[in-house]
């Protein structure tokens, strides 16, 4: 068992003084650093494990998605014309549903690549730009909407003004959850009954405790960083990103960062057969991390 410790000038007070312990063999194999499976795209987003395993993401500039297929650890193109698909999240009917900013829309996509829009705008007015959104087990998704003035964006007029958290339930009604300064990465766990959200700009990731259909606590600090994607494992440890990835224990305080030699990581999830193979999309690629730990379900 490792320890990290921060002793101040007293020092040596048993070693206790803001200290926290690790047990890493539990989490890492020793040795294993992450792999670059592909490096042929231009910016990486949106990683969503199906229930194979298999780890759809977007290349946003390039308007397409593909998947990792873990049994051949090939990339293979799935769709072409997204709607420039960002962040994603499969529902529980398997469906992939994408945060498609082109015109500020969310998409929901079957394996055999047909294509519904499931919502336009809210309240009669476009939507800034969905960035990511994650599905809960009763057919509704929280979303995330803030603002990115997109360079392929030739007809855009901003209409909301609020850049904001939202809920839309099965029925497809939308509801306006709060407001962010640029609300960004979301994740949530069924298990856990938590929603957490990071406004990026603020430098800020907030936890919520999970009420009901679309109903939230009010929202609490975890920790003072922001983040562009999230993932939580079977611990509840959460996983950020942006300079590689920085987990953080359910406590929100930090315990581990994983280098990764890109420019800006986007985002990560668990996928692969047994749902213990970290991938991660960063800048133009994406790799993949085998841990002793499985993400949550």
């Amino acid at each position: 068992m490792k320890n990290i410790c921060k002793i101040g000038m007293i020092g040596l007070v048993f070693a206790l003084i803001n200290c926290q312990s690790v047990n890493y063999s539990k989490m890492f194999y020793e040795g294993v650093k992450p792999e670059k499976v592909s490096d042929k795209f231009s910016f990486t987003e949106g990683p969503s494990a199906d229930h194979k395993g298999n780890v759809y993401f977007t290349d946003q500039p390039n308007d397409k998605i593909y998947y990792w297929d873990w049994k051949s650890n090939q990339v293979i193109e799935f769709l072409d014309k997204t709607g420039r698909a960002n962040g994603t999240h499969f529902d529980k009917d398997g469906y992939l549903i994408t945060c498609s900013d082109d015109h500020g829309e969310i998409w929901k996509i079957s394996k055999d690549k047909k294509v519904e829009v499931i919502l336009k705008g809210f309240e009669g007015k476009r939507l800034n730009g969905p960035n990511d959104v994650w599905n809960d087990a009763l057919g509704g998704m929280y979303f995330t909407d803030p603002l990115y003035e997109r360079d392929y964006w030739t007809d855009f007029k901003q209409e909301t003004a609020h850049k904001s958290l939202y809920y839309r339930n099965k029925e497809g009604k939308t509801a306006k959850l709060e407001t962010f300064t640029q609300p960004n990465g979301i994740v949530g766990s069924e298990k856990l009954k938590k929603l957490y959200l990071s406004d990026i700009d603020a430098g800020k990731t907030y936890v919520y405790d999970i009420l009901g259909e679309g109903k939230l606590s009010e929202r609490k600090l975890f920790c003072e960083m922001g983040s562009d994607g999230m993932t939580l494992d079977k611990h509840g440890n959460l996983y950020l990103t942006g300079d590689g990835v920085h987990i953080f224990n359910r406590d929100g305080k930090k315990i581990y960062h994983i280098s990764i030699p890109e420019k800006w990581t986007s985002n990560v999830t668990f996928g692969g057969e047994n749902n213990d193979v970290l991938f991660i999309t960063a800048s133009t690629a994406v790799y993949t991390f085998p841990m002793r730990v499985r993400g949550i379900k």
